[in-house]
Parts: C-alpha cells; sequence; structure tokens
C-alpha cells in the first residue's frame, strides 16, 4: 500500500469519525453537533481535535462518543471536551473516560482551564465492570484538577448518573433549560421506586436544587455564558485574571447611592460601584436572599458576595449561606479578591431551616471567610447584626478593609430587638418604641462608635463608595499570607 492510498485510507477515518452517530436529535431540535458545540465555544478556526481516531474495544463508536481537544478563547488556552449523544447516547465507557481524563491531565501541566459539554445518558452498562471503573476514573481526575485550573460544565442535553455527579464536581454548571437534564435518578426510576414523581434539573427546576448556576435558552446563549465567565478567570491557581482597559472613572461618585434605604436591590447598588455597571450573577436564581457574582473594579476581576435586602429582608438562609461559602471559595482558590456588600440583621427563623442544618451551613460561609486569603473588603451598606454580620466578611473573621455608611447599623442585635431587651423598663414605663429605636440606632447600633472603637476602618459617604473602594484593592493587591501548616482543613460540610 503506497503513502497516497494511506491517505485516503487515514482521511476516510476522520471523515467517518466526524459523523458520530450519524443524524441526531440535535440537528433536528436546530442545535448543534458535538463538534460544533466545541467549534462555537472556541475562537473562530482554533479548535484542535485530539484522539479522533479512538474506539470502544468492543466494537466502532466515533471518537468513542465524545469529542476532545484544545483551542483559545479570546486568545487564551481552554481544554474542551463535548460528549456525542449520537454516539450510544454520549454514554460513559473506558475509551471514552480515558479521553476526557487525558484532557484533564494536560489541563493541570498547562495551567489552563477546561470546558465540558455534556450529553449523556451515563454509565455504558454494556461494558460491565470496565464502565464502573471508568466513572470512577473521571471523578478522580475532576477532584484533581479541582483548585488548580478552573473547570466548566455545560449541560446541553441528556446529564444522567454518573455525568450528573461530575457535573457538580466542576467549579460552575451552565445548563440549556429547554434541553439540559441534569439527575442522578431520572424521573422513571424514582417513580418505579418510590411511587412518586419527581422533577429534574431543567425548565426550572435548577432554581430550586442550586444544580446550575447559570441557564440560558439555547446552546449557543450557554456557550456565550461560557465564554463570558471565562473572562473573568484566571487560566489557573498561580494566575491572576486579565486587567483590561477600564473607560470608567476611577474616582466617579454616584449621587444615587445617597438615597439608598428599605427593601432596595442589592444588585443596583452594585451596578452604581462596579466598572461600567456590569455584573455576572451566578445562581440568580437560587438561594434569593443572597447575591453572589463577578465583576471589574478598575478592570480587574472581583468576586461579590451580598445581602438582598428585597428578598425576605436579606436574611442568610441555609441555603443562601451554602451559596456565598462555595462562591467564596472558589475565589479563594483563584485568587480573586472578594467584595461584601452588607445588609443584613440576622440569620433565617423558621423551624424548617433548623432542621434542614442551618447551624451547620452557616458555619460554612463563616469559614469560608476565615480561610480565605485574597483581599477582602467590606461596604456595611445597612444592617450588620450579630453572628449573621461575622459570617458576611466581618474583621474580627479576617476582613482586611471594612467601610460602613453613615446609616449602617452595627450592633449583637437589630434596633427592634435590641430595645425589646436593653430598654424593656422603659417600654413599661410608656416610652415610646419608635424613639427608643431611634436612640438605640443612634448610640448603641452608630457606624460611628463602631469607627471608634476600632471594629470597622472608616465611615464614608455612600457616593464615595467606588473611589474608596478601588483604594483599598489597589493597597491590597501584593497581600501575603502564611498559613499554618497542616494536611488540610476539617471545613463543616
Amino acid at each position: 500500500m503506497d503513502t497516497m492510498e494511506k491517505l485516503k485510507l487515514l482521511r476516510e477515518a476522520k471523515a467517518k469519525a466526524a459523523q458520530g452517530g450519524g443524524e441526531s436529535g440535535q440537528r433536528k431540535s436546530g442545535g448543534l453537533t458535538a463538534r460544533e458545540r466545541a467549534e462555537a465555544l472556541l475562537d473562530g478556526g482554533s479548535f484542535v481535535e485530539l484522539g479522533a481516531l479512538v474506539s470502544a474495544r468492543n466494537g466502532y463508536t466515533a471518537a468513542d462518543g465524545v469529542v476532545t481537544g484544545y483551542g483559545t478563547v479570546d486568545g487564551r488556552l481552554v481544554y474542551v471536551y463535548s460528549q456525542d449523544p449520537t454516539v450510544m447516547g454520549g454514554a460513559i465507557g473506558e475509551m471514552n473516560v480515558d479521553k476526557i481524563c487525558k484532557i484533564y491531565a494536560m489541563a493541570a501541566k498547562m495551567g489552563a482551564p477546561v470546558v465540558g459539554i455534556l450529553d449523556s445518558c451515563g454509565a455504558r452498562i454494556g461494558e460491565g465492570v470496565a464502565a464502573q471503573a471508568a466513572v470512577g476514573k473521571l471523578f478522580a481526575a475532576a477532584a484533581n484538577i479541582s483548585g488548580v485550573v478552573p473547570n466548566i460544565s455545560l449541560v446541553l442535553g441528556n446529564c444522567a448518573g454518573g455525568a450528573a455527579l461530575a457535573a457538580e464536581m466542576s467549579d460552575f454548571v451552565i445548563i440549556n433549560e429547554k434541553t439540559g437534564r441534569l439527575f442522578v435518578n431520572g424521573p422513571s426510576v424514582i417513580e418505579a421506586s418510590t411511587g412518586k414523581k419527581a422533577a429534574v434539573d431543567g425548565k426550572g427546576n435548577f432554581a430550586v436544587s442550586g444544580n446550575a448556576h447559570f441557564a440560558a435558552a439555547s446552546d449557543e446563549l450557554c456557550i456565550e455564558t461560557a465564554r463570558l465567565l471565562l473572562s473573568y478567570l484566571p487560566s489557573n491557581n498561580l494566575s491572576d485574571s486579565a486587567v483590561l482597559d477600564c473607560a470608567d472613572d476611577l474616582n466617579r461618585t454616584s449621587a444615587a447611592l445617597e438615597s439608598i434605604s428599605g427593601d432596595y436591590d442589592m444588585r443596583a447598588v452594585i451596578a452604581e460601584v462596579v466598572d461600567d455597571g456590569a455584573f455576572l450573577e451566578v445562581q440568580s436564581a437560587y438561594a434569593k436572599s443572597a447575591v453572589a457574582g463577578f465583576a471589574r473594579i478598575n478592570g480587574a476581576a472581583v468576586g461579590i458576595a451580598a445581602n438582598q435586602p428585597s428578598v425576605e429582608g436579606g436574611v442568610l438562609t441555609g441555603q443562601a449561606a451554602e451559596k456565598l461559602a462555595r462562591f467564596v471559595r472558589f475565589c479563594d482558590c483563584f485568587n480573586i479578591p472578594v467584595v461584601t456588600f452588607t445588609d443584613v440583621d440576622g440569620f433565617a427563623v423558621a423551624a424548617s431551616e433548623e432542621e434542614w442544618g442551618l447551624a451547620r451551613k452557616g458555619a460554612r460561609l463563616l469559614y469560608a471567610f476565615a480561610e480565605a486569603t485574597v483581599p477582602k473588603v467590606n461596604i456595611i451598606v445597612g444592617k450588620a447584626c450579630g453572628s449573621s454580620y461575622s459570617a458576611m466578611n466581618s474583621k474580627e473573621l479576617g476582613a482586611d478593609i471594612v467601610l460602613a455608611w453613615p446609616q449602617a447599623e452595627i450592633a449583637p442585635l437589630p434596633s427592634k430587638t435590641g430595645v425589646q431587651l436593653l430598654y424593656e423598663d422603659k417600654l413599661h414605663q410608656g416610652k415610646k418604641r419608635e424613639e427608643l429605636e431611634k436612640a438605640y440606632k443612634e448610640s448603641d447600633a452608630s457606624p460611628l462608635m463602631a469607627a471608634a472603637m476600632g471594629v470597622i476602618d472608616d465611615v464614608i459617604e455612600p457616593a464615595e463608595t467606588r473611589p474608596r473602594l478601588a483604594a483599598a484593592l489597589e493597597m491590597l493587591a501584593g497581600k501575603r499570607v502564611s498559613g499554618v501548616p497542616r494536611k488540610h482543613d476539617n471545613m463543616p460540610l
């Protein structure tokens, strides 16, 4: 066989692999094929495929059901794998996982993010124990790159069983709210086992479970979200996020912040402070009494964790504490400064919250802030009461700079409760509660008193929040912290 014949065979083999399992439901429903998804994620013409000729041991499977390779996003190296549902339903098998694990390993060596595009019915039962072992290897590989390089999962179709667990081991999950379905045990299995119907993550259920961090209405929009998310993240744990040119005046003040009060939307405060008002919110549909997401200050990425007064008064529920704790820990992994906007007067008061472990979940948030070594700045916008304030990046928990607005209330108890306990005798004497609460806010809970005691660093005018925050972050850019030697911590999970 001469060279031309060998070239012909090679081209035929690659063309056959590129066909996958043939025409797919993706194509019929207007979606993208596995390769088109990978190519759409990456800069045009940058995708380089690896392992296209891999097949299962017991029969031909085009690329063994997963397209793997690398390319660039905004000129930066990114590794990608995209499951192909036209090949055995995208099921996970021995060679399939071997390809994915190689991508993980290369990403770790090169210090580049990994994006997995998931569309799988689960493990290949027909491969028996080999498939079972493969799923275990996938979990181990995902764990090994955690905190080393960003790992993002896009759930664009089925994501069942082991694939669902692998997705949740990544840093962020982006789901197609129309076609994405993420579950360990599907509705039919649950109904057969329990007699009850159960929803899966798709068409909005992720808002209840918190399994997805972002949702969009099409493959293309999910991919666009992934590219935007990557723009805020560093390539690895040893580098910093890219600093973009900032056209927004660093010393810009905002008169709009002077009128903030009541059950306001904290996102409006954030928009007034960050560059160009741009804020990429994480898990916006989940635990709405807390707000988390990415923004920029003077072109540099920051993570923002905040209370949301417009939802349940911004109280810390168990879900809100978990949401913020995971976000803070991610930022700490990848050298992203954390800015908190605090307005909280307590933890949620409900029997259901206590039954589901509010103390344990609240402790996670306390722990996340305490262990974080990145620059930490806290802006106290409104209430900062008791242990709920401690959980929101207090000075005592390690915040580097704490600034408060003049209307802030900093005290062990909110004014209503504080008056009831401290001035019960005056209430019995007929003193008006409103007057006592006003006096409590102006004395016991005054930010000026907190500043006098060194509990906070300064009281600032709301309009000056952006320049003061930018100055604090610039000062903290060279922060260094030496931890106590230990194998690892024991976060209250």
